[in-house]
């Protein structure tokens, strides 16, 4: 024998080797700016507009952030999903036109630039009005372009070259706009209520802007000595958490319903202020805990009756004698109730909801005795000049000298702060300008109703805004601030109606659109007003409009102005905006239009570190989006945000962002895995669905259930597991499973020619191959929404670096793809190929095989054993060299895996590796030509 005939001939060539220029790493934060560079270039928006021409519109309104500052993960998070649900719904055929928008007016801006001014020791209010509105907007501006160039870095698309601002002089005009509507329809007036209060602010906030903080206050039970009625003689007890209060008291309120006693004191501790012989009228559910509380040792009951007994029944001031010289009625509440204090509640209308309306209902004065920095007024008795927060140990002075308090005690509760400046506030009447919720305009009844009509992802949402809605009071809009809309109206001096001129009107939206708001303090009243009136005749309100109202009438400037479907079809933002944005927009428009300006509302959860706490800077567990992009990429973020549970608090931080880059990398190696299958592939291969095997139908049947999940989610905009179950899908039924069955069919069931094209390949490879198109333009595309950058980057290594995965649709799976009895059978031969692999890999750790292909899989098969499980190919489903099928005398199972009906067993395969599939069979060496393959290598070698 010549060397020639000895010398092994090197096989590789003739084996399909796959290729693709779809890298393996992904080098996300600098492929990504590159691809938005393309985007840029080629004018990705407008040929998504051009295309998209005639298509049902898709409106998902943005709800503006606010521009003071670096984005932080809540806005990663809400833009993301936002750019997902737009994304995914242009791509399932809709015209998903996106406009972001900015909020930059507020408390919060004015905050910032009055920062500078106490730093650089100037008073704010030194500063001429439209000096200060100018540095407001210059630092709105900046910031509003920093954050636009963040949303972009995210791969958020959207129109951005027309993003709305509500500075604009356009949205200032429209704003001012919705408050005239409001005042022309007679449910803009101006009351005086309590109303929350930032004495450091020296402003009302809305709910929305107000954080709860641990705070430690004093609580303290106070004598009221009754003077007039059956009981005189007799003291009532209540209890406050507000001791500052006390100097608002002006009433006494009890239960109509709630049963009290009257109680004589009979012996008391040594620390106790109470004196043996009171009298003390107490709730009766409540007497035992007060009576420990204020150290009572021994008391007896003189008397029990019912809170409408009291009726008509007048104290005496805790104070009398000191300055508090006047009656304090016993008046009937409703609200009071008996969980804790002494089911007494002291009336101080100036500081309280239910205080100024029961006070109100019987014509008692609200006193003003506090001023907006939180002092009290000078002509306050005892106390002028202190401030609030620090009344506590002076009004309890004045109590225990006056022989009235009973109890102190210092305790720690959530107290309401704002989220601005971090102080305390307080509840304080002052006149302020209210939208009217019930009456002739009936808006809460209106909202109610449409809040009924309206979607909700998660469902909770309904509940939650709707009993905000049900219990809010009118809507407070005025702000005593600079920096916003005015409020844009005159007030006649003679009876203090509002002047609701349409030509006044409309002659103030024109200047504004304009000149912007600047104009209400730049101009004479005498433009607004023209020549039918003398401004000497009118004042001219100067507070602006509540934030919340102008980020809710943004339906009005964004989408009405602009032409675009109105309502909306979705509004999405975190669960704060239940109280926030949703509720603005939906009593806005209710109140203007009689219907909500959307159709569903989507509610995301909040971000909390890996530990579940808050974010903090102090604890240093603060997760910041740009270090992520920095890191990682922007793709690796986007992919934690639809791989959470999104409408609950979601966790983030190192190990879990660790987590989701070793997600992203088995998506993109599942990806690179169908480019590289793909090679060369073109539409003359494809093979129909009824002529594939039954592995790659089995394939297809998933890709349908995954199409049905991905049309759900586009459908109800809850996407809550799908991204989760595609992952599942590339990790499990493709990596795990289907590639690792067919690399051998895709490798080597293949003839090719010197230059490796290829000549001829099986049905098998033929029908792979097919699948392999079909998943990679499902996967590509289902992936863009989240994984925009990504799946371009798979797209074009197919297609040409011409083509977008963006400008592309959903593919269209045909029904017949569902196949659910595929299903059922195919699961009992993976759980018997996943023992089977479990017993491979013993071997394999024995060292009585290097790879299964050197094994024989032998399978006893139940009698009972499906036909299915007969005839499939356990050599080509385990990969192994060979298999052997045995029959089994007993049913439902055989040996110690009594639940499956085929059994493997490994042996070591008898034969030769063939040198080109690594098979080892005996058939390897009898075709001489070709001694170290096999016969169906020989065959495509040939």
């Amino acid at each position: 024998m010549n060397d020639a005939q000895t010398t092994q001939r090197d096989y590789r060539a003739t084996v399909f080797l796959p290729r693709t220029e779809f890298p393996m790493r992904g080098d996300l934060p600098k492929r990504e700016p590159e691809a938005l560079a393309r985007w840029q270039a080629m004018g990705l928006f407008r040929r998504l507009r051009e295309i998209s021409a005639g298509r049902t519109a898709f409106i998902l309104h943005d709800g503006p952030p606010y521009a003071n500052g670096n984005l932080h993960i809540g806005h990663a998070l809400n833009k993301i999903h936002k750019d997902v649900i737009n994304r995914a719904r242009q791509m399932a055929g809709f015209d998903a036109n996106y406009v972001p928008g900015w909020d930059c007016h507020g408390l919060p801006i004015e905050w910032m630039i009055e920062a500078r001014y106490r730093k650089a020791g100037k008073d704010k209010d030194e500063v001429p009005v439209l000096d200060f509105r100018a540095e407001c907007r210059a630092y709105a501006a900046h910031w509003l372009e920093v954050q636009a160039a963040e949303f972009k870095r995210l791969g958020v698309e959207g129109d951005w070259a027309n993003r709305y601002a509500t500075m604009d002089f356009a949205s200032e005009a429209a704003i001012a706009a919705e408050i005239h509507k409001f005042a022309a329809n007679r449910a803009l007036y101006r009351g005086l209520r309590p109303v929350l209060w930032s004495p450091v602010e020296k402003t009302a906030l809305a709910e929305a802007e107000v954080e709860y903080q641990d705070k430690t206050d004093t609580a303290i039970w106070v004598r009221f000595p009754v003077v007039l009625g059956d009981f005189a003689g007799s003291s009532i007890v209540i209890w406050t958490t507000t001791p500052w209060t006390i100097p608002g008291n002006r009433a006494v309120a009890a239960g109509p319903k709630i049963d009290y006693v009257l109680v004589k004191v009979e012996a008391v501790a040594d620390a106790s202020l109470a004196r043996v012989g009171d009298t003390l009228f107490v709730a009766a559910a409540l007497l035992d805990a007060f009576s420990a509380d204020a150290g009572i040792i021994a008391r007896s009951t003189l008397r029990t009756i019912k809170g409408h007994d009291l009726a008509g029944s007048v104290c005496a001031h805790p104070l009398r004698g000191r300055g508090y010289d006047f009656d304090v009625p016993m008046l009937l509440g409703d609200f009071v109730t008996t969980e804790a204090g002494t089911g007494f509640v002291h009336m101080a209308p100036a500081h309280g909801e239910d205080d100024f309306f029961l006070c109100h209902e019987h014509g008692i004065d609200v006193p003003e005795t506090v001023q907006d920095d939180g002092v009290y007024a000078p002509d306050v008795p005892l106390f002028a000049g202190i401030h609030v927060y620090k009344a506590a140990d002076p009004v309890c002075k004045a109590l225990e000298d006056a022989d009235a308090l009973l109890k102190r005690e210092e305790f720690l509760h959530s107290y309401p702060h704002s989220w601005r400046s971090k102080a305390p506030l307080i509840y304080l009447a002052r006149p302020n300008w209210f939208i009217r919720m019930d009456g002739a305009e009936q808006i809460r009844a209106k909202a109610l109703d449409a809040i009924d009509n309206t979607a909700f992802v998660p469902e909770a949402g309904r509940n939650r805004i709707r009993s905000m809605v049900e219990s809010r009071p009118d809507w407070c809009i005025s702000r005593q601030r600079a920096w916003g809309v005015p409020i844009a109206i005159f007030v006649r001096k003679s009876d203090k109606q509002v002047l609701a001129d349409p030509a006044v009107f409309a002659r103030t939206r024109a200047i504004f659109a304009t000149e912007g708001a600047d104009a209400w303090y730049a101009r004479p009243a005498a433009d607004f007003l023209g020549n039918d009136y003398n401004p000497d005749d009118f004042e001219q309100v100067f507070d602006i409009v509540d934030v919340w109202f102008e980020s809710g009438s943004t339906h009005a400037f964004v989408l009405e102005a602009r032409g675009m479907r109105w309502p909306a079809d979705l509004y999405l933002e975190g669960s704060d905006q239940h109280r926030g944005w949703f509720q603005a927009s939906l009593l806005e428009a209710v109140g203007t239009r009689g219907v909500a300006p959307f159709k569903a509302i989507v509610t995301d959860g909040f971000v909390l570190d890996e530990q579940g706490r808050k974010m903090s800077k102090s604890l240093g567990n603060v997760t910041a989006p740009q270090e992520v992009i920095g890191q990682y990429g922007a793709d690796i973020l986007r992919l934690w945000v639809m791989n959470s549970d999104i409408h609950n608090d979601l966790r983030i931080g190192k190990d879990i962002l660790k987590q989701q880059a070793d997600l992203y990398r088995r998506i993109r190696n599942t990806l690179r895995w169908i480019l590289g299958g793909l090679e060369g592939f073109s539409d003359a291969e494809r093979v129909e669905r009824d002529a594939m095997p039954e592995l790659e139908r089995l394939m297809l049947h998933r890709l349908a259930e995954l199409d049905a999940m991905v049309k759900r989610a586009v459908d109800t905009h809850d996407w809550t597991g799908v991204y989760p179950a595609i992952h599942q899908f590339c990790n499990t039924d493709l990596s795990a499973f289907y590639f690792d069955i067919r690399k051998d069919a895709l490798y080597c069931d293949v003839a090719l020619d010197a230059e490796g094209r290829m000549l001829r390949q099986s049905d098998t490879r033929r029908a792979c191959r097919t699948v392999l198109d079909s998943l990679h333009r499902c996967l590509t595309t289902w992936l863009a929404p989240v994984l925009p950058f990504t799946a371009d980057e798979a797209w074009r290594a197919r297609f040409g670096e011409d083509a977008c995965v963006h400008l592309e649709s959903f593919p269209d799976v045909p029904v017949e793809w569902r196949d659910d009895g595929l299903d059922a059978g195919w699961a009992e031969m993976r759980a018997v190929r996943k023992l089977a692999t479990m017993q491979l890999e013993e071997s394999r750790r024995n060292g009585d095989i290097a790879s299964s292909l050197q094994a024989k899989l032998t399978v006893t098969l139940a009698i009972d054993a499906p036909d299915a499980l007969q005839s499939v190919d356990w050599a080509e489903l385990c990969i192994t060299s060979a298999a052997e099928t045995l029959i089994s005398s007993d049913a439902a199972g055989a040996g110690d895996s009594a639940p499956l009906r085929a059994v493997p067993r490994v042996e070591i395969a008898p034969g030769t590796k063939c040198a080109r599939c690594w098979k080892v069979l005996p058939e390897v060496g009898e075709n001489h030509a070709h001694p170290t393959l096999c016969r169906r290598c020989c065959d495509y070698v040939e």
